[in-house]
């Protein structure tokens, strides 16, 4: 069960006492307040998630309290209680906004199994915001992979994965890391929980508090209602810092507390909330360098490196290639509702086989992504490829003494690799070559004869 912010409201000092200690036990975070207008203010900072509450105290009810609550915008889960039972009361509860209604003396054990309920509803209410503003990536969209380098990584994520251990994962930009930390938790206990994604690099230094730990309504200027750091959101599951040598050092302190503490706190709030939160982080530069130029805390650098899988580059492992490349063309096939059987040309293959692909997986993908567009009769040839890993394979560097040919006679010269390439897997046939190509079988000779100088009659 999630730890829950908890506000016990009761005028009678010994159940508040009673109860906070129960729910405190627990595992919960306990506030109270003697009284509706004590517990008004607290509720007012917009960070208790449930308010266990009397329904008849001497300034103001219970009922009322539930009322200027909601009135306030206040999304606190109620849990009313009474000593004087009657159907009426109840209705009258839920209607001012009440979750859910009890009788006094409200028993430990009950009180417990209420607080569980309750965990489970906020959960699956937090979770519904965050599938909204996250897209969570299915767990069939892999691809296996056959080099020996993936392979011992894909040992390194199996091993870890059943453990609660902290996890650093390196290597070049594009390589997969986001890939391999969403694997580490679909294979992990918590893969039923959230799985939390956080660009570290991409989130405003003077937001980036907020973000990670919450606030509490006018906890700072703008901050109109409370908001749920993202920490919580990842409670029971796991939260992935991506560009983790992003975060400021500042922030790296308050990150290192809450690894060694399971605890946040958030903005404007007095009060410390338990989490159970695994953490993944992932970084493409030498955070040991780092260190020591004094740039990342030699601490937190030690607490995130408990487990390192460092992955290595695209082109350290070509077998993976061939999988990526059909795998890729599937997927953002189906992306883009296109025929799910478009197949790859020799030449085009040959390509792509042979670039050094600096950019890693990532360039791969926008590359295949940006050959499906341009892709005609459901082939992908050497021509709808990005100019940079076409002409590499395809086109010669000519020189012209001791230098080159201008850019405009290479860039002649390779179109006319690509028509007599076109040509010869039409096996002669100009007419079929240019429908290939996507040309008019005029415009195949009228470039035949610019790049050759030969007429028609002799083509």
């Amino acid at each position: 069960m999630r730890a829950l912010q908890l506000l016990i409201i009761d005028d009678e000092p010994a159940i508040r006492q009673i109860l906070s200690s129960a729910a405190s036990n627990a595992g919960h975070s306990v506030s109270v307040a003697a009284n509706g207008q004590e517990a008004l203010e607290r509720l007012s900072k917009g960070d208790i998630d449930v308010a266990v509450c009397d329904i008849r105290m001497p300034d103001i009810t219970g009922i009322e309290v539930v009322e200027k609550a909601r009135s306030q915008g206040i999304d606190t889960l109620f849990l009313m209680m009474t000593a004087y039972a009657s159907v009426n009361t109840a209705i009258e509860a839920m209607r001012a906004g009440a979750y859910d209604y009890t009788i006094k003396p409200l028993r430990n054990e009950d009180l417990l199994n209420r607080l569980e309920r309750l965990s489970d509803v906020i959960h699956l209410e937090s979770e519904n915001k965050v599938l909204r503003k996250l897209v969570k990536k299915q767990g069939d969209e892999t691809c296996a992979m056959v080099s020996p380098a993936m392979r011992d990584i894909e040992r390194l994520v199996l091993k870890v994965a059943p453990t609660d251990s902290t996890v650093l994962i390196t290597g070049p930009s594009g390589t997969g890391k986001g890939v391999i930390a969403q694997n580490i938790h679909q294979n992990s206990e918590r893969k039923d929980q959230p799985f939390i994604p956080v660009n570290c690099g991409a989130i405003p230094e003077n937001l980036l508090e907020s973000e990670f730990f919450g606030h509490t309504k006018g906890a700072f200027t703008g901050a109109s209602k409370a908001k749920r750091g993202l920490f919580v959101e990842a409670d029971l599951g796991t939260i992935f810092l991506d560009e983790i040598a992003e975060l400021p050092l500042n922030l790296q302190v308050k990150l290192l507390h809450v690894i060694e503490d399971l605890q946040v706190r958030a903005l404007g709030s007095e009060q410390f909330r338990k989490i159970n939160t695994r953490i993944i982080a992932a970084t493409n530069k030498d955070l040991g360098e780092m260190v020591n130029q004094g740039s990342f805390r030699e601490d937190l650098y030690f607490r995130l490196n408990v487990f390192h899988i460092p992955l290595p580059p695209l082109e350290q492992r070509k077998e993976d290639l061939p999988g990526l490349i059909k795998f890729f063309v599937k997927k953002e096939s189906r992306k883009m509702g296109l025929s799910d059987s478009i197949e790859i040309h020799p030449n085009a293959m040959q390509s792509l086989l042979a670039y050094s692909w600096p950019g890693n997986v990532r360039e791969l993908q926008n590359a295949l992504a940006r050959s499906l567009i341009l892709s005609e009769n459901g082939i992908i040839d050497v021509c709808d490829l990005p100019h940079n890993i076409a002409i590499q394979n395809s086109a010669p560097r000519y020189k012209v003494g001791n230098g080159y040919d201008t850019l405009k006679q290479q860039l002649r010269n390779y179109e006319l690799v690509i028509i007599n390439t076109a040509i010869d897997d039409a096996g002669g046939d100009r007419k079929l070559a240019a429908k290939q190509l996507g040309i008019g079988v005029s415009s195949l000779y009228r470039k035949l004869e610019i790049l050759t100088g030969e007429t028609n009659e002799n083509l």
